[in-house]
C-alpha cells in the first residue's frame, strides 16, 4: 500500500481527496460501488455529526453520512 493513501474518516473536514483503493468486501464494498465511490471519485469531507460519527461526506452531487468503520475502509489520496 502506498503511503500517500490515507483512510477516508482522516480527511479533513472541508478537505478533498480521490478514492484510490476500497478495502471492504461483501456487501459492504458493493453499497460504496453502488454510491459511486469508485477509483479517482472526488470526496469532500462536510461535516461530523455532533457525537464525530458518522461523518457527512459530498460525492458525485449528493451527501451521504458514512460511519467510521466504513470509511476507514476507504482509501484516498489527498488533493
Amino acid at each position: 500500500m502506498d503511503n500517500k493513501f490515507i483512510p477516508l474518516n482522516f480527511l479533513q473536514l472541508g478537505k478533498k481527496a480521490k478514492v484510490k483503493v476500497l478495502t471492504s468486501d461483501g456487501t459492504i464494498r458493493r453499497r460504496m460501488l453502488d454510491l459511486g465511490l469508485i477509483s479517482d471519485t472526488e470526496v469532500e469531507a462536510l461535516q461530523k455529526s455532533p457525537s464525530g460519527d458518522p461523518i457527512a461526506y459530498h460525492i458525485r452531487g449528493a451527501v451521504i453520512a458514512l460511519r467510521s468503520e466504513e470509511a476507514s475502509k476507504i482509501l484516498v489520496e489527498a488533493l
